[in-house]
């Protein structure tokens, strides 16, 4: 087998997800493709330089970089698919446990969903303030009814369309996943939702975010852009309440997969309730709050267990 370019065959997966309209998968090849040229110091690589040890290397250096744990492993899975995608085509040579020695998985080191105190300030009614401002209240709203849609994602939200409006209750596909999701509407959701809906006749979309067409290179950069601003706006506000964590698009949705497991909700309504597309993506959701609600659990057992010792001695 001769020596193939594998920085060649990526660039060239990567223009394939464009032209087929998986922009944001496109983007994330793009992004580890940079990684690795960067890691490089050049654009030549074949795919018989990917060894054990090279991809350990190229984890350090990630690692060096202050990329975080989840970044790392969502580098390493992409250069991994594009591997086998190249095997497959059989311009690379199968090597058992290739990618053994670096990290693939998902951590939950951080937490991204707000406890209940910080709940209460962000779900709270804005006082008229000069820190606050119509911007950050916008944002402010839009995060509630993201959270009153089953922690819906903002690039489903932005995606959304006046037909998947019927009645009180929204219909829609995951971006991500493709999975059906159907949503009922509270009074407050409905509420909110008609504040800020798309008054413009000719737009197909349910909220002003996008203005292009769907699956297009300039709508992708408009949800981009719309992202980045709401997070920035999210990000102040959270600093003007004094929240302990950052604020973000992802806040809602982790805030309401911890709610609804606290609530005693199985993590498989959650799983199905969220669109995800196992349990497992679920699980990485409530694992920073399983040894808390474990502690909880425990210390339950040890004040009955003190009660009762107290109520026989007596």
């Amino acid at each position: 087998m001769k020596k193939e370019s594998f920085t060649l065959f990526m660039k060239q997966v990567a223009v394939d997800l464009q032209q087929s309209g998986n922009l944001g998968t496109a983007h994330v090849y793009r992004s580890t493709l940079n990684a690795i040229l960067t890691f490089q110091g050049s654009d030549r690589l074949s795919f018989w330089e990917i060894t054990p040890e090279w991809l350990k290397h190229f984890e350090g250096s990630l690692r060096a970089r202050g990329c975080s744990w989840n970044t790392v492993s969502t580098y390493l899975r992409t250069l991994r698919a594009v591997y086998n995608r190249a095997v497959d085509l059989r311009k690379a040579s199968y090597v058992p446990h290739l990618f053994r020695s670096v990290y693939t998985g998902t951590r939950a080191d951080r937490r991204r969903a707000l406890d209940m105190e910080d709940m209460k300030k962000v779900f709270a009614r804005l006082l008229q303030s000069d820190a606050i401002t119509p911007a950050m209240k916008g944002a402010q709203e839009l995060f509630i009814l993201m959270f009153l849609l089953r922690g819906l994602p903002f690039v489903d939200l932005a995606y959304l369309r006046k037909s998947d409006l019927r009645g009180n209750v929204i219909s829609y596909r995951r971006r991500k996943t493709g999975r059906p999701l159907s949503v009922t509407l509270t009074t407050e959701a409905m509420f909110l939702l008609q504040k800020y809906m798309n008054r413009e006749e000719q737009s197909p979309y349910l909220f002003p975010i996008l203005h292009s067409d769907e699956g297009s290179p300039k709508a992708y950069r408009e949800y981009q852009l719309a992202l980045r601003n709401f997070n920035y706006q999210l990000e102040l506000l959270g600093k003007a309440l004094g929240l302990k964590d950052r604020l973000s698009s992802y806040t809602a949705r982790h805030t309401w997969a911890t709610t609804a497991y606290y609530c005693e909700i199985h993590p498989g309504i959650i799983s199905e309730a969220m669109g995800h597309s196992s349990i497992t993506v679920t699980e990485t959701y409530l694992k920073p709050f399983r040894n808390k609600k474990i502690d909880e659990a425990n210390m339950q057992v040890l004040d009955f267990i003190k009660r009762s010792v107290v109520g026989v001695s007596a």
